[in-house]
């Protein structure tokens, strides 16, 4: 059987030690990479029955980004559907029901002083530091697909940072090697034992941040920027690697983007790193509220 040049490549272009193949990726995933947030952008007419040409619009952003942004017809329609059915269409099946999630498996993410809620940042209006979602699951239940929908707005703030992955993972590697690898680690990042399903107990969860998926060979990340409930190996060269992430995510390095979803916009991604500003809702005026969907899935085609 004849292996094609480019079957090598795109096979091997994660393993540090084919230099070869991770520079014919590089020079292609730069030259695609977008410039300017509104690059990443869409307008669509309802997510919930995307056109074949809106449907490629968002593939092909993903493709080149593993994100896209839509702006919709929709407003401010509350229809929890919005999610799951746009998540269909993209090839998001598989939903994470995590716990506080609603009981469809979407979370309202929105200020909610019930019950265990105010315990976590997402159901306050306090900032989010960048991260992955579902960075503290097993990892027969890691996130590749993140949905957001915006049905309401903060009156000020609530604003979003995000980065692709894989242009942080070209900055670590181009600055040291070294980096991705302490970072390809498997037990480079614990989180210690929390809640889990249903309220129960999660054990602690060890692994990687950098990894490569076997069913896809796709890049995947799984890290948060937080202080506390997390432990770093005693390493000297992690702890130099995870000191340059977080100087990259501190930066305003090109492929960090940063701005607002209104009503009727969200965000489909292949699980990229956001963080979230705090901020404001001011009485009688409907307080933010946007739609979380978490899958098992990346997207489909991207």
């Amino acid at each position: 059987m004849t292996v094609r040049a480019m079957d090598v490549v795109r096979t091997n272009w994660f393993d540090l030690d084919n230099e070869v193949a991770y520079r014919h990726w590089r020079e292609r995933r730069l030259e695609q990479a977008a410039t300017r947030l509104d690059e990443l952008l869409v307008e669509v007419r309802d997510p919930r029955r995307l056109s074949a040409a809106e449907h490629e619009a968002l593939l092909s952003r993903c493709r080149r980004n593993n994100m896209a942004l839509y702006a919709s017809r929709i407003g401010d329609d509350p229809d929890k559907e919005i999610p799951r059915r746009l998540g269909e269409q993209l090839g998001l099946q598989r939903l994470d029901h995590n716990w506080l999630a609603d009981d469809d498996g979407i979370t309202s993410l929105t200020v909610n002083p019930e019950g265990e809620h105010p315990q976590y940042i997402p159901y306050t209006n306090r900032p989010i530091h960048w991260h992955t979602d579902g960075y503290y699951n097993p990892p027969e239940r890691q996130i590749h697909g993140l949905l957001l929908h915006c049905v309401h707005p903060a009156a000020r703030g609530g604003e979003n940072a995000l980065m692709d992955p894989e242009l942080a993972y070209i900055h670590l590697r181009d600055a040291d090697p070294a980096y991705v690898a302490a970072l390809m680690r498997p037990d480079a990042m614990t989180i210690p034992e929390g809640t889990g399903e249903a309220g129960g107990r999660r054990p602690e969860s060890v692994g990687p941040v950098f990894s490569v998926t076997p069913e896809t060979g796709a890049l995947h990340m799984r890290y948060t920027a937080r202080s506390r409930n997390i432990r770093w190996a005693e390493d000297v060269q992690v702890q130099a690697a995870v000191r340059a992430l977080t100087d990259l995510l501190a930066s305003d390095r090109p492929g960090i983007f940063r701005g607002r979803l209104e009503s009727g916009m969200g965000l489909v991604s292949n699980n990229v790193l956001h963080d979230r500003a705090g901020f404001e809702d001011t009485e009688g005026v409907p307080p933010r509220l946007l739609y979380r969907a978490r899958f098992y899935d990346r997207i489909v085609g991207a």
